[in-house]
């Protein structure tokens, strides 16, 4: 971590589970208070399709994503991802995208302090 950078950290809340953790920007981003996540920073593989699918008018078209987590009962739709994205949003194709404001998912900004 470097001094100054900012990191995102997604956890299931009621089993403290890693879901996601990287710098903010172009891997872990923040846009319309969602956390859009790139593949190499999310810590679990149980993000699932549901195969609902979902449009948006202006980011076109997604699909919802189940979380599920060994031992815990399955969240619908806890998050998506745009499989067909509207090209002027780059960073949001193909990512699980989770609601900061999910009941039970906890996503934190933690800064660094130190190098």
């Amino acid at each position: 971590m470097s001094k100054g950078q900012t990191f995102i950290r997604v956890t299931h809340g009621p089993s403290g589970r890693l879901l996601a953790e990287g710098p903010k920007g172009w891997g872990m981003t923040p846009f319309e208070g969602n956390v859009y996540i790139g593949r190499k920073h999310l810590r679990t593989d149980a993000f699932k399709p549901n195969y609902i699918p979902g449009v948006c008018f202006c980011k076109f078209l997604y699909v919802w994503m189940d979380l599920r987590l060994p031992g815990e009962e399955p969240i619908r739709s806890a998050g998506w991802m745009y499989w067909l994205p509207n090209p002027l949003f780059p960073f949001i194709a193909f990512r699980v995208a989770v609601p900061r404001s999910h009941p039970e998912l906890l996503v934190e900004e933690i800064s660094a302090t130190a190098v």
